[in-house]
């Protein structure tokens, strides 16, 4: 067995998002109150875990969620543009009234033609492959130790997706990756051995919203308010 590594790709923490919008990459948009727990709860879990190495989306939402673990390691997190949330034409978008926007502005369907690539926002390979570039830094940054990476929902399932060979086109609803939990990619020097999942802040998550965070028709969203 060969040096072996371990990144984390660590999920932000719920939200404050009182109008429901489709936020995406807007600035702006910081944790809730239960999203602040949800961090500390990581920061509680893997705190003593042998982690030397921290980056980030520029997103608030992700250096908030990071902060706390970051401060338990005396890290300082790397900003990383490589692992922000993908680009997506209904950003902005209030999805709270369900199929009804749809009803509301036709227009939006043009948008949703192709879901193999998808054609509503970031193609899934480019996002695999600023994701991968990113887990392969994290990991010559953290060698023979451990890395967490803090991202997005869409951003971390699509490399998952990439690294299991799995097809990209999927039901958002599928998704493994609540609030706060960890996709964490084991890999025996540079070659990866296995993924893991884990929700050390599923406890957390109000019943009913684990398959919440998605709107209607199926276009990728981040969270709900």
């Amino acid at each position: 067995m060969g040096l072996q590594t371990t990144v984390h790709l660590l999920r932000h923490g719920e939200v404050h998002n009182p109008q429901g919008v489709l936020y995406g990459r807007r600035d702006g948009f910081h944790l809730s109150d239960l999203g602040h727990q949800m961090a500390q709860r990581i920061a509680e879990t893997i705190g003593e875990r042998d982690i030397v190495h921290i980056r980030t989306s520029p997103l608030e939402r992700a250096r908030e969620t990071g902060a706390p673990l970051a401060t338990v390691r005396g890290l300082t997190p790397v900003i990383d543009p490589r692992v922000i949330e993908s680009s997506n034409k209904f950003e902005g978008i209030n999805f709270s009234a369900g199929s009804k926007t749809f009803l509301r502005r036709p227009g939006l369907l043009r948008h949703m033609y192709n879901p193999l690539k998808p054609s509503w926002g970031e193609p899934y390979d480019e996002i695999a492959g600023r994701m991968v570039a990113a887990v392969h830094d994290a990991r010559d940054a953290a060698a023979g130790h451990e890395a967490v990476i803090v991202s997005h929902q869409l951003p971390i399932w699509t490399t998952r997706l990439f690294l299991e060979k799995r097809s990209y086109l999927h039901h958002p609803k599928t998704r493994q990756c609540t609030l706060c939990s960890l996709t964490s990619v084991v890999f025996d020097d540079d070659r990866m051995v296995q993924v893991r999942y884990s929700e050390p802040a599923g406890d957390l998550i109000p019943v009913g919203d684990r398959s919440a965070p998605f709107s209607a028709g199926g276009a990728p969203r981040e969270d709900r308010p």
